[in-house]
């Protein structure tokens, strides 16, 4: 069966996603498509900022500004891609997401700004993205059709999230489809947590202004308790995870009625 253009261009960004550089070949090779068509669909691709075309073939999009050393190393940890992707399955096109900083919530923004239904040319606003993490709003900056509202406050450096009441005065005056809440820890009985509680303060915003606020947290945060906390666990509408988290972890949410999606 063959994919159609959207698909196709999606099936590239996969690849290249792999190694981080795509010949053409590869492409000819693994999607039976024309030498034609391979570099057509680069030329796209580039031309949306998906990526840098090289002489036969293609590099993952450069970063014109540094992250911190946690980001360059977690980036594209597969348990967060796959937690991306689940999130990014409840989006639905033309919604407003609040996406606050962490590497779990930048592999997010990464799977939205590329998926095809998003990506399409369009005169309206194909998703809005409300951020308070300034790697996020330069990363969507890069996509037209996508709105990108940045919350106002001091830059904490270490999670480039803005903090403090200027990220109120905007939160309080918006309104999210879905919210997705990165924490440094996930407790059945205590709830989210994160490190600073400048960030909890944000976070705890954010979920207030959603119809919808999932938690994103890697397995190896569940049962954590890091120091500021986000309120209890019904304030909030589920947890998405790696199958990293173990039978006796999920039994211990459902005993709380807190619904868990495990990312396959």
């Amino acid at each position: 069966m063959s994919m159609n253009r959207s698909e196709r261009l999606a099936a590239v960004l996969d690849l290249l996603a792999e190694s981080g550089h795509l010949e053409v070949d590869d492409i000819i090779t693994r999607l039976g498509v024309s030498a034609a068509t391979a570099r057509r669909d680069l030329d796209t691709l580039a031309s949306q900022q998906l990526l840098t075309r090289t002489r036969g073939g293609a590099t993952g999009q450069s970063v014109a500004y540094d992250l911190p050393l946690r980001y360059k190393r977690e980036q594209n940890a597969p348990q967060k891609l796959r937690i991306a992707r689940a999130a990014s399955s409840l989006v639905a096109r033309g919604a407003v997401v609040g996406l606050c900083g962490g590497t779990t919530s930048t592999a997010i923004a990464e799977v939205l700004g590329a998926r095809p239904d998003i990506m399409e040319a369009s005169p309206h606003a194909t998703l809005t993205v409300v951020t308070n993490a300034l790697n996020i709003a330069a990363q969507l900056a890069m996509r037209p059709q996508i709105k990108t509202v940045v919350t106002g406050g001091v830059v904490h450096s270490r999670s480039y999230e803005l903090v403090g009441s200027y990220s109120d005065a905007v939160l309080q005056q918006v309104r999210l489809d879905i919210a997705f809440i990165g924490v440094n820890g996930i407790d059945p009985l205590a709830g989210p947590s994160v490190n600073d509680e400048r960030e909890a303060a944000v976070n705890s915003l954010m979920t207030e202004r959603a119809a919808r606020a999932m938690i994103v947290a890697d397995s190896s945060k569940i049962e954590r308790i890091a120091f500021a906390g986000l309120g209890a666990l019904h304030r909030f509408d589920g947890l998405i995870t790696d199958p990293g988290i173990t039978p006796e972890q999920l039994a211990a949410f459902a005993d709380q009625n807190f619904e868990v999606i495990v990312a396959s």
